[in-house]
């Protein structure tokens, strides 16, 4: 890994500029017969786009944080408006574009971005790898030093895991682990492993891995690893497309898969069986989470619909239907009183209001 990039490095600090977001919120009003989940505002912008956006939440649930180019806007949930707009910004490094944000304490966010370098005498900058850094909201400057991922090259996507703290990468049927909080990590090794899987998943109990978008295979369904044993040991059956997300319940016990069939499923954990298939999204579905109690699932798709289902009974809830574009993540905040769900270029909340169960 290069010097530069195991070195702190430090804020570039000009002047301070007051950014206008000016019709990037659009707060929607309430209907008259309130439903129990209730759209409050739009922004421009986006969630992490390629993994869970739990963490995206603060941990008392009292704001949201979402990358919008060069800049984390931090959404007040309770009010509905903007609190505060942070431009971050790393020594020799223009064009930061950040990736996602997510909260690792009250006031402590953990960046990935991207951007150009530029050393003296080089000329024009090179892109960087995907960086990795903290950002201290309140003082808005950088808290520690800058970390690039997979430097080196070869490495499949880079997967962050809000409910467990850790950042994954994979390469040659190997997992590295990595914990931005304090740097610390390990490795795991999967023999069996001879495809690069494009989707990955850890249980928060460290005890499973389920794989799935194996390169060079023909069945879409996800693979069950035994970490402790480093072994495949069962299958999610049933998928008739490629699976785009895959999650666990909070006490392990559930899994909830996404499919580009349009289905949303549900396994058992430890025995891998099929509980219910809800169906009702019109193409793929991206992204289907639990929410932090197990009461609910929430799932978003390509038809522009957010939906609330009951793993219970595999009932519909509710389908938020206020998007203008095709959803790719969707998730619940740790109170279980909000939903974000992002597109690429809109974030789209709604509020619990009461109702249901």
């Amino acid at each position: 890994m290069p010097k530069w990039l195991k070195i702190a490095l430090a804020v570039a600090m000009g002047c301070t500029v007051a950014i206008s977001l000016r019709g990037q919120v659009e707060t929607v009003e309430v209907p008259h017969a309130a439903p129990v989940w209730v759209s409050r505002v739009r922004i421009a912008g986006h969630l992490a786009l390629s993994y869970s956006p739990a963490g995206a939440f603060s941990p008392d649930s009292s704001l949201l944080a979402i990358a919008h180019e060069d800049q984390v806007v931090l959404m007040d949930l309770r009010e509905g408006s903007i609190r505060k707009v942070l431009r971050p910004r790393i020594q020799d490094v223009t064009d930061l574009q950040i990736q996602s944000a997510n909260f690792l304490a009250s006031n402590i966010l953990f960046l990935l971005g991207t951007g150009l370098m530029h050393i003296s005498g080089q000329g024009t900058g090179r892109p960087t790898p995907l960086l990795a850094f903290q950002w201290d909201a309140e003082q808005n400057a950088l808290a520690g030093k800058v970390d690039a991922l997979g430097a080196k090259g070869g490495f499949g996507p880079v997967r962050y895991f809000p409910q467990i703290g850790y950042l994954a990468l994979y390469k040659d049927a190997k997992f590295d682990l990595w914990n931005p909080r304090g740097g610390g990590g390990g490795r795991t090794a999967i023999p069996d492993l001879t495809q690069s899987p494009n989707l990955f998943e850890f249980s928060p109990d460290g005890h499973w891995l389920l794989l799935a978008q194996i390169a060079s295979s023909s069945n879409p369904d996800p693979v069950v690893v035994a970490l402790k044993e480093h072994r495949f040991v069962d299958t999610l059956r049933g998928h008739n497309g490629t699976v785009l997300s895959i999650a666990f319940s909070r006490d392990c016990k559930r899994v909830v898969t996404a499919c580009e069939d349009g289905k949303v499923r549900i396994f058992s954990a430890p025995d891998w069986k099929l509980l219910q298939t809800l169906t009702g999204h019109q193409g793929p579905v991206h992204w289907a989470e639990f929410s932090p109690d197990g009461t609910w699932v929430v799932s978003a798709g390509e038809d522009k619909t957010v939906r609330i289902w009951s793993p219970e009974d595999g009932k519909l809830v509710q389908s938020l239907e206020e998007s203008q574009a095709p959803l790719l993540t969707v998730s619940f905040s740790p109170n279980g009183q909000a939903v974000a769900a992002s597109s690429e270029h809109a974030v789209l909340i709604w509020q619990r209001t009461g109702g249901g169960r």
